[in-house]
């Protein structure tokens, strides 16, 4: 990919270019903003002290220079952003359209954003409108690592502000980071002061890196004392004159060899990274994993075709559930139109419910496809009707009926004013970059909800080599790491749902594995594995989670009970997070699954009866019910699509739930042969 990179003469912006090269990446033009008649300006956005020597870096690159002057102020300030009038970022989009327009083959935009949400939106919010991708690879890195990495990889950078408790521009202005690196990690202890100085504590300007032909070195300096606090003093260098100083380097070197050996994190070292010590993993688990498959419980084929079903919701307070939205094939003549009329009647379904809910209100929605071939041509249609912060999204193909192409549910929230969401769309080493109409997360106050993960390579997208036991490793490493973007710190141990799709049972073995491995202490729900066709990405294995934010440390209790009924036994297991002495929301967990000792001629009826026996035991115990009601509606029954068709299971269920929302999804099989139904709330 060619890239402009988005320079403000630091540190940041310098590794970032590096680490771009590093993956593969071309940059082509190197572009900056500046001050209007100012030395510095204190922006939300930018650095611009040191701006006097930018056009250095384009001569020591050997690469064109594009500025604009920042007209612009933070006006928009919020935790989102739409284009505003006057406001600093429209500068930034100008900047970029006028490079876009003069270097038309530019894709990527290199950016050296690492903790700064504030900043990471407003830059994706103008690369989306440009149509372009943003690349953040120093993104939620560990500050101590790559202080220590950028050194080791030779960026040497000065210190040229200082804005923070124990540090003076009269003592470390002017420092390199190598010498200042043992102080910011003491004082890092004594302040909580951020050792990449990502809370603004410094700023820095970049003399020298790898990619540079040659070096800068500062001829005269001017100390600018801003605030002469005893405690946090705050002062700047001003760069009066500069000039380039030639570097001892082969002229046949390319920018990609002279990075060659330097201990940069890459990609290409993800397995290492995983699996530590280990020789290469490859595809020979898969197959010797698939030799074990096991037939399923009965080859008789359901019917595969139903009658058309009334979609079903049901709102409690802030709450809402939609369910059997489902496109028929004859609802038009391709997979776009169908589509279409799925979209269609969830918006005119949600626009009719009192109170008006919208789109926006949207948490979480779980998107079942006849075909996964289908998926860019349903997705075309799908994002038109998301915005800013759109729901995250789960999307697998399953065993639907013969006349139906598209099956949707979805969860919804109105409580906008304690509702988080996390849409990273920048490419970076952290988790996927979700570049299309889902987020990673959407947080409502104390639920998060996930969007289901698959193992993609941060940096590029690309499904990662080495099997399902890969896969499934990467993917959970996602998981655990949106969840402690959401919330500082926060591990898997409280994961209320979780289930987990996987294209083969034998790969259950290693997915309770790799979830034993990353929440040894186990988690607040039972699992669920259920085998589909195809997955996004043609991936092996996908995990989809809602976890909960325990405050007061209060452990878990879990209860099981069984029921049997002639060949049929039910196995329920509740898992309960009380309500805390502060008043903190507790949450429950209900998972019942059917067991048949006869592989055919079952009866959806009786099967029915004794999961909703058991499953309605325990919602209505009075202990259980204040857990409950909020996530009351949040019912899925999976059944394998061989054993039993749509349209009885739907009935038997219908005559249970009444006007009650459920959602019936038919699968490939269950975790094991004999396990014919599974409810999960």
């Amino acid at each position: 990919m060619k890239v402009v990179a988005l320079i403000s003469g630091g540190k940041d912006s310098c590794y970032n270019m590096m680490q771009c090269v590093a993956e593969g990446h071309q940059i082509v033009a190197i572009a900056n903003l500046k001050p209007k008649h100012k030395d510095e300006l204190d922006s939300y956005m930018y650095q611009t002290v040191g701006h006097h020597a930018i056009n250095l870096y384009a001569e020591a690159m050997g690469l064109p220079l594009y500025r604009r002057e920042i007209e612009g102020s933070s006006q928009a300030t919020g935790r989102d952003y739409q284009p505003t009038h006057d406001d600093e970022v429209e500068d930034l989009y100008e900047l970029l359209k006028t490079v876009k327009q003069a270097e038309q083959d530019v894709e990527g935009v290199a950016v050296g954003a690492i903790l700064s949400n504030y900043q990471r939106v407003r830059v994706e919010n103008v690369c989306g409108r440009l149509g372009l991708t943003a690349l953040a690879f120093l993104w939620r890195r560990d500050q101590v690592e790559l202080l220590e990495e950028m050194i080791q990889c030779r960026v040497n950078a000065v210190l040229i502000k200082v804005a923070a408790m124990g540090l003076y521009p009269k003592k470390h202005l002017g420092k390199s980071l190598s010498e200042m690196q043992d102080y910011l990690l003491k004082k890092s202890t004594e302040f909580d002061l951020n050792v990449c100085g990502e809370g603004g504590e410094f700023e820095t300007f970049t003399l020298d890196c790898p990619l540079f032909n040659k070096a800068i070195v500062l001829d005269e300096v001017e100390t600018v004392i801003h605030s002469d606090d005893a405690f946090a003093p705050v002062g700047y260098l001003n760069i009066r004159k500069a000039h380039l100083e030639d570097k001892p380097l082969d002229p046949s070197s390319s920018p990609q060899s002279r990075l060659e050996g330097l201990p940069m994190k890459r990609s290409s070292d993800l397995m290492q990274e995983m699996f530590p010590g280990q020789s290469e993993l490859s595809c020979d688990e898969c197959q010797k994993l698939q030799s074990s498959h096991s037939a399923p419980i009965c080859d008789k084929l359901s019917v595969r075709s139903i009658l058309q079903v009334d979609s079903s919701s049901q709102t409690s307070g802030n709450h809402l559930w939609l369910t059997n939205l489902i496109a028929y094939i004859d609802n038009g003549p391709d997979i776009a139109s169908q589509t279409q009329t799925l979209m269609v009647n969830l918006q005119d379904t949600l626009t009719s419910l009192d109170d008006h809910w919208s789109l926006a209100d949207l948490v979480l929605v779980h998107l079942y496809v006849r075909d996964m071939a289908d998926f860019a041509a349903v997705n075309a249609v799908y994002k038109k009707y998301f915005g800013l912060n759109p729901a995250a999204r789960v999307c697998v193909q399953t065993d639907l009926p013969d006349n139906v192409s598209l099956m949707m549910d979805c969860y919804g929230n109105s409580n906008q004013s304690d509702r988080d969401t996390m849409h990273v769309q920048g490419l970076s080493h952290w988790a996927p970059a979700n570049i299309g109409p889902y987020s990673q997360c959407v947080r409502v106050q104390n639920r998060l909800y996930v969007a289901g993960q698959i193992g993609m390579v941060p940096t590029s997208l690309a499904m990662v080599e080495g099997g399902v036991r890969a896969q499934a490793r990467l993917s959970l490493r996602h998981v655990a790491r949106v969840l402690a973007a959401m919330v500082t710190n926060y591990r898997l141990d409280n994961l209320v749902t979780c289930v987990c799709y996987l294209t083969h049972s034998s790969y259950i073995s290693v997915a309770k594995e790799e979830l034993q491995g990353t929440a040894p202490e186990g988690v607040c729900c039972t699992p669920l594995y259920v085998v589909v066709p195809v997955l996004p990405k043609s991936a092996l294995i996908e995990w989809q989670v809602v976890a909960h934010i325990e405050a007061g440390g209060h452990k878990t209790t879990v209860h099981r009970e069984m029921k049997t009924r002639g060949a049929l036994e039910c196995v329920l297991t509740s898992h309960k997070l009380p309500h805390t002495e502060d008043g903190h929301p507790g949450s429950i967990s209900i998972t019942a699954h059917v067991y048949s000792r006869t592989k055919c001629d079952l009866d959806p009826k009786e099967t029915v009866d004794l999961l909703l026996s058991c499953w309605k035991a325990a919602v209505q115990d009075t202990e259980n019910q204040s857990l409950c009601e909020p996530f009351i509606g949040s019912r899925r029954v999976f059944y394998p699509a061989s054993l039993f068709a749509y349209e009885q299971l739907y009935e038997a269920l219908k005559s249970h739930f009444e006007e009650e929302p459920f959602s019936l999804v038919p699968v490939t099989q269950l975790e094991t042969c004999n396990l014919i139904l599974a409810l999960a709330t």
